[in-house]
């Protein structure tokens, strides 16, 4: 039983209530209580509360042929909005999302600098646009969580960002001394296992995926919380060796799996073997329609040393459901089955292997969850699938 005083309490059931509310997409009061085995009196409490403040809404079923019609409890999702950026090398994504995850918008500012100052100064501008724009709720919008393709540490400094070339770098203060907002700074693979958790496998607590664009990365969501190693640096995973005295990293390292398993790998050696600058997926489709041999073994070998690093990871996590973030393997016919062919070890167990249906957009989809999170302060967020 929990104790403690009475405003501590109240706190947390408020926020039990509003998970359940969140989950059900629309409950009643009763069955609250019953899920929840809080007293009834509480949970009317509570959502009288959460009325007055506008966070919840009451509709009426329309059709209902037993007794009364019940009084069914929604979250308000035009209460507010999230506002999610992705920071990439070349360019800045915003999506600005409802407070069940639906975007409202989105843009891209492509980027020709890495330099800190400049991009700081876009990120302000951008945010107070958006933040004087939407003004038409109750708490307009309720906080940013930026994407950083890097190592971010558990106290949200930014650590490192290899393609741009920055080391600590405390993102998180130099926005708040110009922006008055609640702002997250978290690592995009971190984001990405964060909203396929919370947009499409509502029913594990266990889940790694894994993002294969310009490296590899992993995001590990273990007991519905981030695992993130002793400083927050967890999940570089694809900096682990696959091929002993291999191609040379510029980690240091020779024979990483991200130099044999990431699309930027696919992309290089296509881009230097074909001459092409500008190298792009319709390029790569083109060719697996054309049955290009050369392709379609470069497909192959990928297959089989991401294999490799999967059954690494398998091994040392034991994951329910493992999710890959790959565009290349969502075009390469049955690249999932010769996946799980190649997963044959008998101490390996996991539930579920799935190509992300979210895809790059799963980084940017996870910041404006995990600011819907903060703001809401529940432990855990199942939001729709269709407000993708």
């Amino acid at each position: 039983m929990i104790t403690g005083d009475s405003s501590y309490i109240k706190s947390i059931n408020r926020a039990i209530i509003l998970k359940e509310i969140v989950k059900a997409g629309m409950i009643s009061r009763a069955d609250i209580s019953k899920v929840t085995e809080l007293t009834r009196a509480t949970v009317s409490a509570q959502a009288a509360v959460l009325l007055d403040e506008e966070l919840i809404i009451e509709t009426q079923l329309e059709h209902y042929t037993v007794g009364r019609k019940p009084i069914m409890l929604s979250l308000n999702k035009d209460a507010g909005y999230a506002l999610g950026i992705d920071l990439d090398y070349g360019q800045i994504n915003f999506t600005l999302s409802n407070l069940l995850g639906c975007p409202i918008t989105s843009c891209t500012i492509e980027l020709n600098t890495t330099e800190y100052s400049e991009i700081l100064a876009i990120l302000i501008e951008q945010i107070k646009k958006y933040q004087a724009e939407y003004t038409d709720t109750r708490y307009g919008i309720v906080g940013v969580v930026i994407a950083i393709h890097g190592l971010v540490s558990k106290d949200e400094m930014i650590h490192f960002v290899p393609r741009l070339g920055w080391n600590s770098i405390n993102l998180k203060n130099d926005l708040q001394k110009e922006i008055e907002l609640d702002i997250y700074i978290e690592n995009n693979a971190n984001l990405s296992s964060f909203a396929e958790r919370a947009f499409s496998y509502h029913e594990t607590d266990n889940l790694l995926c894994a993002t294969l664009y310009s490296g590899i990365g992993l995001g590990m969501m273990m007991n519905n919380d981030f695992f993130r190693g002793h400083n927050g640096y967890a999940g570089e995973i694809g900096h682990m060796i696959v091929v002993p005295e291999g191609i040379p990293c510029n980690c240091g390292n020779k024979g990483c799996w991200e130099k044999y398993s990431s699309e930027s790998s696919i992309f290089l050696y296509l881009s230097e073997k074909r001459q092409i600058k500008n190298l792009t997926y319709e390029h790569i489709q083109s060719w697996l329609d054309e049955g290009d041999e050369e392709v379609h073994q470069l497909m192959e070998q990928f297959i089989y040393y991401l294999a490799i690093g999967l059954n690494n990871m398998i091994n040392m996590y034991n994951p329910d459901v493992l999710v890959l973030d790959s565009k290349l393997l969502h075009m390469y016919p049955g690249a999932l089955d010769k996946i799980k062919e190649n997963l044959n070890s008998s101490i390996s167990h996991y539930r579920e292997l799935s190509l992300s249906s979210l895809g790059k957009k799963s980084s940017i989809l996870g910041a404006c969850a995990l600011a819907i999170k903060h703001f809401l302060n529940v432990s855990m967020l199942n939001l729709p699938i269709e407000s993708r």
